[in-house]
């Protein structure tokens, strides 16, 4: 079998490791000459809405991708000749924050209270009725660019201008005690593996580290597991699914959900019996999906700016690294680090010693 990805990122890249893995053929799409998915792909340079890109992917068998902005119209005319998973619809969907928001609202799925933005009065009205907010662009913001956080009237009207005057919500802000993510992996037969649902730490806007299994009640866990599960099932959905959710107390409110492979999964490389991004392969491929469970508590930490001497990281116990080979840059994901230990403290202790290490070689320091 043949297998397209569109996007060569770090997610392309791990998502054609494990492809690879399994004997398959894999072509990636991808602008950019030096996209990490080549060392593991056959790579055509090409922009994603290019009239050819059927053509130029060749014979391929079914195509998915790694990232959400990836244009719709591409996708839809894709699937007109080779299957297309996750389906072209839930684009439309994940790529509008309203859209998103009211769909969350259709399935039942709480969320922090928001209004549509479309003016700086329409901001100054949402702070009179929301308070303090976040105001997000509709389409295209990730890693905390494309939102502001609005805390006075007096900032209400700039904060319009701020993120460039295009469409937007207003989020209510949410004093929320931990922020987590639910992974499901829905098969083209309806079967679904359901990763325990990890907690995340977000520093200036980017994920910086992940524990698994997050430190909550089961009900919670179970009811945000369930929630993502209810999406999954609303479109169809095929491979691998995250839903971002603050816990409030005893309430669990919907941020986003992200129809990929996510960043706050890349402990089950090492952490599950089936990682995300097999699983995701196989969902896609209409093979049967392995197992989601824990293998023991995981840890993982992004590596934002530059990737350090690896030495020290690696004479930790069970620590794994991950390079994705780009260049240093302020604030860009250049790799991430994973480590297993038998109990959720040592797990926690392990992270931290990782962070310790990342600070000192200046790893954390390039993002600031």
């Amino acid at each position: 079998m043949h297998l397209g990805i569109l996007g060569g990122g770090q997610l392309g890249r791990m998502l054609a490791l494990s492809a690879r893995s399994l004997g398959l053929e894999v072509t990636v799409v991808d602008p950019s000459p030096d996209a990490p998915a080549r060392v593991a792909a056959q790579h055509i340079v090409l922009d994603y809405s290019a009239p050819d890109l059927l053509g130029r992917l060749g014979s391929v068998d079914v195509v998915t991708y790694e990232f959400e902005n990836v244009p719709q119209e591409a996708t839809e005319r894709l699937a007109s000749r080779v299957p297309v998973f996750p389906g072209p619809k839930v684009l439309g969907v994940a790529q509008d924050r309203l859209h998103e928001k009211t769909t969350f609202g259709q399935l039942g799925i709480e969320t922090p209270r928001f209004l549509r933005v479309d003016s700086g009065a329409d901001v100054e009205r949402a702070f009179s009725d929301l308070g303090p907010l976040v105001l997000k662009t509709r389409r295209f913001g990730y890693d905390g660019k494309g939102q502001v956080v609005v805390r006075t009237s007096e900032a209400a009207a700039a904060a319009f201008e701020t993120i460039g005057g295009v469409p937007a919500i207003a989020e209510e802000l949410v004093p929320f005690d931990l922020e987590v993510s639910a992974i499901v992996c829905r098969a083209q037969d309806g079967q679904v593996a359901r990763y325990p649902v990890t907690h995340n730490v977000h520093r200036q806007g980017i994920l910086a580290i992940s524990e698994a299994p997050a430190a909550i009640p089961a009900e919670l866990a179970e009811r945000a597991v369930s929630a993502a599960q209810k999406l999954a099932e609303h479109f169809s959905y095929v491979g691998v699914l995250a839903l971002e959710l603050f816990c409030v107390g005893g309430r669990l409110l919907a941020n986003e959900f992200a129809p990929r492979v996510h960043n706050s999964g890349h402990w089950t490389i090492e952490g599950a019996k089936t990682s995300q991004f097999e699983n995701h392969v196989r969902a896609v491929c209409g093979l049967p999906l392995g197992s989601a469970e824990l293998l023991s508590p995981s840890v993982m930490v992004n590596l934002i700016g530059q990737v350090p001497p690896a030495a020290r990281l690696l004479a930790l116990p069970d620590v794994h690294l991950h390079d994705y080979g780009k260049d240093p840059r302020a604030g860009r994901k250049v790799g991430h680090v994973t480590a297993r230990a038998p109990t959720a403290e040592a797990a926690r202790r392990l992270g931290a010693e990782i962070e310790r290490i990342i600070q000192q070689g200046g790893g954390l320091q390039a993002s600031r």
